[in-house]
């Protein structure tokens, strides 16, 4: 399974490319002003930027909630750089410029996924990634999990390309979880990763380990 971060933070991004993990960054508009970058072309200067940092994928997501906009919005940013990849909502045009793009060799991120026919029109339409948020099922009593396995298991019967990209993850568990339902992909904050290093008993064994160590080099 491929770990991406989900920020718009340059610092997050390193940190997260130094741990030698990373393979990609998902951002939206919304991350993009938690770091004070605004206006359009600063937006996507700073796309530029991350494509700097990271050797896989980006996704940038487009605006525009109707076809012609998503399509220029979206080819505006495939040129950005190779490592783009546009983000698109799971709407009627959506589906429709997710369809033009892959006509045109332009991948995509269709986001904003909640059920297991949203992902089967999504895949039928050529999405390389497909974004079902399970954070947020699990907010309204759902299992977001539950999706996840479905979508998989969907997807292995049909042999659709399509990657499962777990996104909405809280925690270090969602990350356990996306992997062992047949997640591709895992979007998420730089502390859930990190939170994959803990266990007390690693902190116990290493501790002792440190002891016996020094009463040995006494």
């Amino acid at each position: 399974m491929k770990f991406f971060i989900d920020t718009a933070n340059l610092d997050q991004i390193r940190e997260a490319h130094d741990l030698g993990i990373l393979d990609g960054v998902t951002t939206n508009p919304s991350l993009m002003a938690k770091e004070g970058i605004t206006g359009a072309e600063a937006v996507l200067k700073h796309y530029v930027d991350i494509c700097n940092i990271v050797d896989g994928d980006v996704s940038a997501e487009v605006i525009s909630t109707d076809f012609k906009g998503m399509v220029e919005e979206g080819e505006k940013l495939a040129a950005l750089h190779e490592n783009i990849v546009v983000k698109v909502p799971m709407i009627k045009d959506g589906i429709k410029a997710i369809a033009h793009f892959t006509n045109q060799g332009i991948r995509t991120n269709c986001t904003l996924v909640f059920s297991p026919g949203q992902a089967i029109l999504a895949a039928k339409a050529g999405a390389t990634y497909l974004s079902p948020f399970i954070g947020r099922l699990d907010d309204i009593n759902w299992d977001g999990m539950e999706l996840i396995k479905q979508i998989a298991e969907i997807y292995a019967v049909q042999g659709y390309e399509t990657q499962i990209l777990a996104a909405s993850v809280r925690n270090p568990l969602h990350i356990v979880k996306a992997a062992q339902f047949g997640a591709d992909v895992v979007t998420c904050p730089l502390n859930a990763i990190l939170g994959l290093l803990n266990h007390p008993l690693t902190d116990i064994g290493l501790a002792q380990f440190l002891a016996d160590h020094a009463k040995a080099n006494k």
